[in-house]
């Protein structure tokens, strides 16, 4: 499995739009495919934030990104960890916390301290990384838990 910038890879960009309206629609509601694909191409421009590496093994794997807000009335908070998706038949074996781990060392190679990211069901996953449960509340009608790491 390869690690790399989503820069190198602009091919992938409709897929993995399609694959995060998919799995969030739910947490931005009113938000379309297009939306989504327009805030994407943010993603290639030449700032490390935002980012989102692609994990590839012959074929697109899943994605992990690195933004400055991912929570409109938590702007305080940044940056953050989202988007890691998995897609479904690559999920358990290794690929999310490979990319979570990554967008992690990049991080602290450009001397951030400190990530954050929401969600509403994978607390279990995100602690055994070392993340710290911040919060649980409510966000667009779904209990989530914002949670937060020290690099």
């Amino acid at each position: 499995m390869q690690i790399s910038n989503l820069k190198k890879h602009p091919e992938y960009i409709e897929t993995l739009a399609k694959w995060h309206q998919q799995e969030w629609s739910y947490l931005n509601p009113g938000q379309t495919l297009q939306d989504r694909l327009q805030k994407m191409l943010a993603y290639l421009n030449d700032d490390f934030i935002p980012t989102t590496f692609v994990a590839e093994h012959e074929n697109l794997l899943g994605s992990a990104a690195l933004i400055e807000c991912d929570m409109e009335d938590r702007k305080e908070l940044s940056p953050w960890l989202a988007s890691v998706y998995v897609k479904p038949e690559f999920r358990r074996r290794g690929v999310g916390e490979t990319l979570v781990k990554h967008v992690m060392q990049q991080a602290t190679e450009q001397g951030i301290a400190q990530l954050y990211l929401y969600t509403p069901d994978q607390q279990r996953f995100y602690r055994k990384l070392g993340w710290e449960i911040e919060e649980n509340l409510q966000y667009q009608g779904c209990s989530v838990t914002i949670m937060s790491i020290l690099l």
